[in-house]
């Protein structure tokens, strides 16, 4: 009963921040529900006790008490995931297979490094003593990408297609590496003798990552099986509900990641399944569901990113170092995209333009908040949080609300040399 309570004040509340976005602030849905969110928050925090102390508590008490990492993590990742990748044709993914691989693997890693040696440099500097694993753990849990806030402005925008392939592809299959990252990193800050070395990491990270494939894989492929003997689209709806929800309990319970399970069954069903298992109406109907619950997780989704200001305990005692990491991170990005760009041979090489817009386009979201939030309750978890929470925010508002502008300066705007690749690539 208490998780239904819970939820119904989310969707209410979601529903209700989303009809006032749209009605009179008309920003990027998502953009709009969090930024509302966030100014209750601040209002709550400062005035809340005197003006409405009653609705206050039992305000601070939801959020508190949800564990969002479980929510997210455990239930509506891997909906978004299915969600994105059921609306990805695979033949336009195959033709940037190498980027994509490269940044969701190698980005990931070389970005986790760049920012955890910054800070462990930087953090004195600042007045702050973070020791080098945690500066290593924030930088797994804030490497990877959550572009789902900026797509649309993408296609706005006109961006190739092949550029938004590379973007959205990054951030299917990012979420694994990441969370593989930050559990052996975890790991390590909790125990003294934990003897973990480069080969059980690089196992631990195959089993994650081709497990939970080739599991996605086989599901996909058993669904769209079964949904070839019927036409039903109702009973086509079910059965995908239940690749993702039992998906994600036989992943969980073989160790294995069930992110990229999602990913994998989704792009298979959307692709595979769709051409030789689905009648036009069925087609109709399942792109239209899975649309549905894409847009109800991310209202959610960003609401209680929103109302995560509530769970910060002091904002004084390190905005600095929290802004500071907005740039680092960023900086960290560059790095993590410019360095594949120089050594592995990409065709077309990636234009100024095109690297402009990855670094920027490449957002933090609620993976990266969940993932904090996971931290054991330690001396330095109420650092991470906020840290975590100034590189969101921003990433989605600032970046979220700009990446079109930058796209088109950057992309729409080049020299004849740099016309001539973006052509090639766009092809």
């Amino acid at each position: 009963m208490e998780l239904y309570y819970s939820f119904s004040i989310l969707i209410v509340l979601a529903s209700l921040f989303a009809y006032l976005n749209l009605k009179y602030v008309k920003l990027p849905s998502t953009i709009g529900i969090m930024l509302m969110a966030i100014i209750v928050s601040i209002i709550i925090r400062f005035a809340g006790n005197s003006l409405f102390p009653e609705t206050t508590s039992r305000l601070f008490k939801l959020i508190s008490e949800l564990d969002f990492t479980e929510v997210l993590m455990g239930a509506m990742l891997n909906f978004l995931l299915f969600a994105g990748a059921v609306h990805v044709n695979i033949a336009d993914l195959r033709k940037q297979r190498l980027p994509v691989l490269t940044f969701s693997t190698i980005s990931v890693i070389i970005s986790t490094f760049a920012i955890g040696g910054i800070f462990y440099y930087l953090a004195p500097l600042l007045g702050v003593n973070l020791p080098f694993l945690y500066c290593l753990l924030f930088g797994a849990l804030i490497s990877p990408t959550d572009p789902i806030a900026v797509l649309g402005i993408l296609k706005k925008a006109k961006v190739s297609k092949s550029l938004e392939t590379k973007i959205t592809g990054e951030s299917l299959f990012n979420d694994g590496v990441a969370v593989v990252l930050f559990a052996v990193i975890l790991q390590l800050t909790q125990t003294d003798d934990a003897h973990i070395s480069l080969g059980t990491v690089s196992w631990l990270l195959a089993k994650e990552a081709l497990g939970g494939l080739l599991l996605g894989a086989l599901l996909g492929y058993t669904a769209s099986k079964a949904i070839k003997t019927i036409d039903d689209y109702i009973v086509t709806v079910l059965i995908t509900l239940s690749v993702v929800m039992g998906g994600y309990l036989i992943a969980h319970a073989i160790h294995i990641s069930g992110p990229l399970t999602m990913v994998a069954a989704g792009l298979l069903i959307g692709n595979y399944g769709k051409k030789v298992a689905m009648t036009p109406l069925t087609k109709d109907y399942l792109s239209k569901f899975w649309e549905l619950i894409d847009e109800i997780m991310n209202a959610i989704l960003f609401l209680f990113i929103g109302f995560e200001l509530l769970l910060i305990p002091d904002f004084q005692t390190y905005w600095l170092i929290s802004v500071v990491a907005i740039f680092v991170v960023l900086f960290a990005r560059f790095i993590s995209i410019w360095i594949p760009s120089l050594i592995v041979p990409f065709k077309p090489k990636l234009s100024r333009g095109t690297l402009t817009v990855l670094v920027w386009g490449g957002l933090r979201g609620g993976v990266s908040i969940a993932l904090v939030l996971s931290v054991p309750n330690a001396t330095y978890k109420a650092l991470l949080l906020e840290m975590t929470y100034f590189v969101v925010v921003f990433s989605i508002v600032v970046q979220g609300l700009t990446v079109g502008k930058v796209s088109n300066r950057a992309l729409k705007k080049p020299t004849w040399k740099h016309a001539q690749l973006q052509e090639v690539e766009a092809s």
